[in-house]
């Protein structure tokens, strides 16, 4: 009983990283709920601030628990809470148009997170891992976009890329910049 109790008292570090681990998942699919429904409408693909909130989530939690954080997101939505653009949500939008970009926003995670585990000091190639997310992401939407409504690829990239690459370029600027900051304060992340 008394070595019950002793060890009781005493934590092993790795579960309180774990523990830890858990928790910023959870508050950072947080973060992606309130961000998520910041949009403006501009057509059949709405600008929203998702992929900022993706980005930085990314960076704080890695490929794995930065993927996890937004398939929490993602199920959260699918289940009907209205955290996607134009705060809508429900499984009709994860197989409605724009669906492939939300189900994009699990490579955007693991690809940020993956270049910044494995190159933590170099930011260029954070912003290398952003860019092959983005561009993972805009090819599995627009390849949902076109099999849902029967665009051709021209049409569609015109409506569902082109127009929000200045403004993708200046949401993952932003998010590596805050990301960068946030893993200086939090220096026992991974």
């Amino acid at each position: 009983m008394a070595a019950a109790a002793q060890g009781a008292g005493t934590s092993d570090p790795r579960s309180r990283s774990r523990t830890f681990h858990w928790v910023l998942v959870g508050v950072l699919a947080a973060v992606l709920c309130i961000l998520g429904p910041i949009a403006v409408p501009v057509g059949p693909v709405p600008i929203s601030l998702a992929t900022f909130g993706v980005i930085l989530t990314a960076y704080v939690l890695g490929p794995k628990f930065g993927a996890l954080s937004a398939a929490v997101y993602i199920m959260l939505g699918a289940l009907g809470l209205p955290v996607f653009a134009g705060a809508t949500g429900g499984i009709g939008k994860i197989i409605g148009p724009t669906g492939g970009y939300i189900i994009g926003y699990l490579a955007l995670a693991f690809f940020t997170g993956l270049f910044v585990k494995k190159f933590p000091d170099k930011v260029p190639l954070h912003v290398a891992g952003a860019l092959v997310g983005t561009v993972v992401l805009y090819a599995l939407g627009t390849a949902w976009f076109i099999f849902v409504t029967r665009y051709t690829l021209t049409k569609a990239l015109g409506v569902c890329v082109l127009p929000f690459l200045p403004g993708d370029a200046i949401k993952l600027a932003a998010a590596v910049i805050m990301g960068a900051i946030l893993r200086k304060k939090l220096v026992f992340l991974p």
